[in-house]
């Protein structure tokens, strides 16, 4: 039975980034959370544990879980039962990712293939409904009714999210606010839960609670915004996928929504031609990165998301000073100032 057994974590060194420092801090913790994966994706069928441990060991940075317990330890819990419920946060975001890759015929995950592209598209649904499933195990063996409320009720927002792209995709009339509707459902809702739990384990009054999942809403919202920028702009090897994805696949992102609206009649006749109509040609991608950058379309993408990155810090000011809180805000900048 093929398993994960190497989810170890980097110690910090000399130019550690910002999700770095806020990792380190929670080490322990984290460790505790990576082994509760590694057990809680076992089963019998061997295929779970197979396709289960193929997108677990290719996982990122953590980061969902990583806030959780971050936030968690803001607050001042001294126990345990963060561990569980980031490991519970992880299980939905990688549920997620599975389904989502089937949804939107990806063959890639972080520069690897998907893993809907090596053990096919059925197992790829089926071992994420496991998951989910995980997932909800986790939640009732907390026994905390709400958390089971915040973290159930983030599932069915998710699911929301994905339907609603759903009527998005290859419509170049999106507006903005329908994109944005998209990002905070399918990825921003998730941020705010997994920050959100940390107070109530914590028994923190509902201020807090409030003030953390604004920290998390709007930090996602500006994750997603920042994502949506470097699939027009980043390299391969730094991002960690195929540029132009989103352009590939007709999505409508918010980078597309500035420069159709800012566009002319024949810039918006290519638009339709390349996205609502899917017909792509050789230099279409290219093109469509010369018009955004013509229109600033993002640049102002980017703009957008240090706006709801000021909102995020905000949230955190009825906090006292700490190295988590300095942490948090830190991750902030790095989330919009990655590579782009």
């Amino acid at each position: 039975m093929a398993v994960v057994t190497n989810l170890s974590l980097k110690r910090s060194t000399p130019d550690v980034n910002a999700l770095d420092k806020l990792t380190v801090l929670v080490a322990d913790d984290l460790k505790a959370c990576n082994a509760l994966i590694i057990d809680r994706m076992q089963s019998p069928v061997e295929l779970i544990p197979q396709l289960a441990g193929y997108i677990v060991a290719a996982g990122g940075k953590r980061l969902r879980p990583v806030l959780t317990l971050a936030s968690a330890r803001l607050c001042r819990y001294g126990g345990d039962r963060h561990q569980g419920l980031a490991a519970c946060v992880e299980f939905i975001h990688t549920a997620t990712l599975l389904h989502d890759d089937v949804v939107d015929e990806s063959d890639l995950r972080r520069g690897l293939a998907s893993a809907n592209a090596v053990f096919g598209n059925k197992a790829s649904v089926l071992v994420g409904d496991f998951l989910f499933s995980r997932a909800f195990e986790l939640m009732v063996e907390d026994g905390s009714l709400d958390v089971l409320r915040i973290l159930s009720h983030a599932s069915a927002v998710i699911a929301e999210g994905e339907v609603l792209q759903l009527t998005t995709s290859n419509d170049t009339g999106t507006s903005e606010q329908a994109y944005l509707d998209v990002i905070r459902s399918k990825t921003a809702e998730l941020f705010a839960a997994a920050c959100q739990i940390g107070a109530v384990v914590a028994d923190r009054p509902s201020v807090e609670e409030d003030a953390l999942f604004a920290y998390g809403l709007n930090l996602g919202i500006a994750f997603q915004l920042v994502d949506d920028v470097l699939d027009y702009s980043a390299l391969q090897a730094r991002l960690g996928k195929t540029v132009g994805d989103d352009f590939r696949e007709g999505k409508i992102t918010l980078p597309v929504i500035l420069a159709y609206r800012r566009g002319s009649d024949e810039e918006r006749v290519f638009w339709n031609r390349a996205l609502e109509e899917m017909e792509q040609g050789d230099g279409d991608l290219d093109k469509a990165i010369g018009l955004m950058n013509q229109h600033g379309a993002l640049r102002d993408t980017v703009e957008r998301a240090r706006h709801y990155g000021a909102i995020a810090r905000d949230a955190l000011g009825i906090f006292p000073d700490s190295e988590e809180k300095t942490a948090l805000l830190d991750v902030i900048d790095f989330v919009i100032d990655r590579e782009f």
